[in-house]
């Protein structure tokens, strides 16, 4: 299944996509694509749905909001591929690097992006984000899968003076608002049988700069679900984003970063594509 929710912001309802395309209401099944209902008895509930019995949606009339909601938490995995340790000047890691994004850099999948004010490095990194949709804490490797409800296209924009020179850790540069674009769809786990072999790319302007396999993840989806979880517990509409392939601005020779008026757009297999607009944040108001 294809589940992601509609409508403006912070009034989104759940909805599925049907295999020709059309958007069908779920909110007289459902409260939201969110926690408890993102439950494997839930998702099996869904799944037994005929959804030419569920209302259509205007498609073409509605926002296309984040495909989870009331995230709990967003638990991000730095370094995870090689190649893009190596052009950010890192080694590659022993261990899965972990930081957070706040929840409130979330945003929709074609939602406008802001750069911070006075931002110079604001950079893109497409990611596999992978949504738990069964609590567990200490979760055997073998069992990890067990634990997700779906997966979900992440973009994980980062500004890299805040995140490298500021000082403390990286999230200065990762939590800001509308850094978190997620969608924009969650594809259930059935739908994915090897999150390990989907192609994933971002491109800036129609010009590609990341393109990769998530077969060339450092630390592999199961076992970062394992380690994550030796430190927290894990719970229905948290979110993994596993890392991001080469191709970063900061790794451009000279490095590259975004700008008001570019679009990013990006996506991994079968979990759809982003479209966003990139804006500078006024230098008045909220």
């Amino acid at each position: 299944m294809k589940l992601l929710r509609v409508g403006m912001s912070g009034f989104e309802k759940p909805a599925l996509l049907d295999e020709q395309g059309a958007l069908r209401d779920l909110s007289g099944v459902i409260g939201d694509v969110c926690g408890q209902w993102l439950l494997p008895e839930v998702l099996e509930r869904l799944q037994a749905l005929n959804p030419e019995m569920l209302p259509v949606l205007p498609a073409d009339q509605l926002r296309v909001g984040p495909c989870v909601g009331q995230v709990g938490k967003l638990i991000c995995i730095g370094l995870n591929y090689s190649d893009h340790a190596a052009e950010t000047g890192a080694a590659a890691p022993d261990e899965p690097v972990i930081f957070g994004k706040w929840t409130s850099a979330i945003t929709g999948p074609y939602d406008e992006v802001h750069i911070p004010r006075g931002s110079t490095h604001t950079d893109w990194e497409v990611e596999l984000g992978v949504v738990i949709g069964q609590s567990g804490r200490y979760i055997e490797e073998d069992n990890a899968l067990a634990h997700v409800a779906g997966y979900c296209v992440v973009n994980d924009i980062s500004e890299r003076e805040y995140q490298m020179r500021r000082g403390g850790t990286w999230d200065k540069g990762k939590g800001c608002d509308t850094f978190a674009p997620i969608g924009p769809w969650l594809v259930t786990a059935d739908e994915v049988p090897d999150p390990q072999q989907l192609s994933i790319w971002l491109e800036v302007d129609g010009k590609r700069y990341q393109d990769d396999t998530t077969a060339n993840m450092i630390f592999k989806v199961p076992y970062l679900i394992s380690y994550v979880s030796q430190f927290m517990s894990l719970q229905p509409g948290d979110i993994i984003a596993t890392g991001t392939p080469p191709g970063v601005g900061l790794g451009q020779k000279p490095p590259v970063f975004l700008q008001p008026g570019q679009i990013m757009q990006l996506g991994v297999q079968g979990l759809g594509e982003q479209r966003l607009t990139v804006v500078s944040t006024p230098l008045t108001g909220g």
